[in-house]
């Protein structure tokens, strides 16, 4: 694009101008503009993703990667499960049944969601690790009473390990019949993530089949846990698509209110931190409007000397760029640098002040938490050289069209 020409004296119009200290200032400042925007922005990305990621990773902790349910499942379930555990993309298939109900526990009563699962399989498909888990169910599969609760729920209502609670079913609770209550005796308590633990109960499949027995909202359904989880509702379409009732119910559309949310957050928040380089830019302008005036004797005199048009704006674009360059370069090393360190930065300085950015209550992660995504510090670096490249044609623009004469004639 352009000539060896053009490019040494557009870069030696940005090396060289140490005579002028306000020119020089100036660059300076709209270089370290473009820088800003381009570091705050990655980073802001990072926590935002970061956050995305946690969030999923919570919400996986009790909600399956696929749910399968309907009709079909209403009469041989045991079918649709062998279908599922044929495919090699199914890492688990189980089933289980939820529905809601009431707790009471010594006056204190709650609404929860009683899921009966299977013990020896459940923790095929949950991504809830750890040993403390895993020894829970197996309790839960030697006890036929038994019930693990979320960590909020027991807290909330005061309930310690080997207590008894009541447990009614909400159709029964409707209808009134208090006597179809059961009694549980509560094993322990699991982290169910932060949207399971403060209403997440688990009870044997066949105990919880005779709670819910009298409910006809209720019926077994299938978890699936598949090899990729953003892959996971096309996977179960390519099982269970062509069954006529079968209802499809990815992860991701489970929580997509908030998803959706986090990521037109996102989207905004990045558009308006994209003005930054954008103010970055307009200084680019102002910086080689006024280089153009202080060089209006040089462009005059090359001119003169046979350059063209085309070649003296071509100078005036390198120069700008060669700034937002620099500016996004320099924006992005140091924007990866503290994107990948922000949660330690933060913490340390949690510590220092003795409090905390992020409650858990309130924002569901308890601290900052990053993930700086390749793909999207390439797309930031390309729009800030975009933008900066758009910021030179005016100036630049302006320096072609002046005429030799006019400008020789006073000096």
């Amino acid at each position: 694009m352009f000539k060896p020409f053009s490019l040494f004296v557009g870069m030696r119009y940005s090396l060289t101008r140490k005579r002028n200290f306000f020119l020089s200032f100036v660059s300076l400042i709209s270089m370290l503009g473009v820088s800003l925007g381009v570091m705050i922005l990655i980073v802001a990305l990072s926590v935002i993703n970061g956050s995305i990621t946690t969030l999923r990773e919570e919400a996986l902790k009790s909600v399956p990667h696929v749910t399968i349910g309907g009709e079909p499942l209403l009469g041989d379930w045991q079918q649709l499960l062998d279908i599922a555990r044929r495919s090699e993309k199914v890492l688990a298939a189980v089933p289980f049944l939820e529905g809601e109900a009431a707790l009471r526990y010594q006056g204190r009563n709650s609404f929860i969601r009683l899921r009966g699962v299977d013990p020896a399989m459940e923790a095929e498909v949950v991504n809830n690790g750890g040993r403390l888990y895993s020894e829970l169910l197996a309790l839960l599969e030697q006890t036929d009473n038994g019930i693990i609760l979320g960590t909020q729920l027991a807290g909330a209502l005061g309930i310690y390990s080997n207590a008894e609670v009541s447990i009614n079913a909400l159709g029964s609770l409707l209808a009134r019949s208090l006597s179809d209550a059961q009694g549980f005796q509560v094993l322990g308590f699991a982290d169910f993530g932060v949207y399971g633990n403060n209403n997440v109960t688990l009870v044997n499949l066949n105990r919880a089949q005779v709670l819910f027995e009298k409910d006809s909202g209720v019926s077994t359904q299938l978890r699936l846990k598949v090899e990729d989880v953003f892959q996971a509702e096309s996977i179960a379409t390519d099982l269970f698509g062509a069954m006529d009732g079968v209802e499809i119910q990815p992860w991701n559309e489970a929580q997509a209110n908030l998803f959706n949310a986090l990521n037109m957050e996102k989207i905004l928040t990045s558009f308006m931190l994209l003005m930054i380089v954008v103010i970055g830019a307009v200084n680019i302008i102002s910086t080689l409007v006024m280089v153009v005036s202080d060089k209006a004797a040089d462009i005059a005199i090359l001119r003169t000397m046979g350059a063209s048009r085309g070649m003296i704006l071509k100078i005036f674009v390198v120069q700008g760029l060669i700034a937002g360059i620099l500016g996004t370069l320099v924006g992005a090393v140091f924007g990866v640098l503290l994107a990948n360190n922000i949660t330690q930065l933060s913490l340390q300085v949690e510590r220092f002040i003795d409090s905390l950015f992020t409650d858990a209550n309130i924002y569901l992660i308890s601290h900052l938490q990053t993930r700086v995504d390749a793909n999207e510090v390439l797309m930031v670096c390309l729009a800030a050289l975009l933008i900066s490249f758009l910021a030179t044609l005016y100036p630049a623009y302006r320096a072609s069209k002046i005429q030799p004469a006019e400008v020789l004639r006073y000096e």
